[in-house]
């Protein structure tokens, strides 16, 4: 069994300024993501301007926060932002949902592109690779602010967590005989850490580095991610407020992330089917 490690979500105190870990996350998503993307656009035949790359990763930035933000409190905390609509704005406190993320991506893409009078996929098989350095950077911040755990598990690799850090975690699974501690649990963000950021980043970069018909890395990042977070939503507790929707087992994240596994073999298919 592992203990969660005593860590700090405010990184640094400046007066009445507190600047969290989960926002640093973020930032070191964005960085991380223009100097990849950078890198990519000095490749050998590549039509990308430095220039290209800094507007684009604003728009990004923008659709990031603003969607995922969105797709949270619409898609996870609609009662709680009834009760105060303040709470949209509340980004510190964590809460953003991937696929509200996606959405808003994928709307600041097709803005750029419509603006630089470029195709849709040229901006998103360009972007694609670049993004699970965002999503592993992201899952670290839900590690350090100790939310989004799994189910409890007899496992090597769970994971007993202060309930001082996540008294929500410790109603919901139980705590140690001391009270001090929950009941073992998958540490599910690490998981989703190591599959949708390393491993799908191995995977898109690798083929990526060759060139592909149109479509085909954006097909796969959707079917790779898609994928992934429909596995890992198998050890991962559902929020309390929704639980499983069918057979018990079956969770909101599941259903969202069909859709993405449906449409990301549907662009490989119809990429590799026009290149032919």
């Amino acid at each position: 069994m592992l203990s969660y490690p005593s860590l700090d979500p405010v990184a640094v105190t400046l007066g009445p300024l507190k600047v969290h870990w989960y926002g640093l996350m973020y930032l070191v998503g964005f960085v991380g993501g223009w100097a990849l993307a950078r890198l990519r656009a000095r490749r050998a035949g590549s039509s990308w301007t430095a220039e290209q790359v800094d507007d684009v990763l604003f728009y990004i930035a923008l659709g990031v926060v603003l969607g995922g933000r969105l797709g949270y409190v619409l898609f996870y905390g609609l009662g709680e932002l009834a009760q105060n609509p303040l709470r949209l704005f509340y980004v510190w406190e964590g809460g953003m949902s991937f696929h509200g993320g996606l959405l808003g991506v994928i709307l600041a893409m097709a803005l750029f592109a419509r603006r630089q009078g470029i195709g849709f996929f040229s901006v998103a098989d360009f972007i694609a690779p670049v993004v699970p350095l965002g999503l592993f950077a992201g899952r670290i911040g839900n590690f350090i602010n100790a939310e989004l755990w799994g189910a409890p598990t007899a496992a090597a690799t769970g994971m007993a967590v202060p309930c001082d850090r996540a008294p929500d975690l410790c109603a919901r699974v139980g705590t140690s005989a001391d009270g001090l501690f929950s009941v073992p649990v998958h540490p599910s963000q690490l998981y989703e850490a190591g599959l949708e950021g390393v491993v799908l980043f191995v995977l898109l970069w690798t083929y990526s580095s060759k060139t592909r018909p149109a479509m085909a890395v954006s097909g796969l990042f959707l079917l790779g991610y898609g994928l992934l977070r429909f596995a890992v939503e198998f050890v991962r507790m559902p929020d309390a407020h929704i639980g499983h929707l069918a057979f018990g087992w079956v969770t909101l994240g599941q259903l969202l992330t069909l859709p993405m596994i449906l449409a990301g073999l549907g662009f490989l298919l119809l990429a590799y089917r026009k290149r032919n």
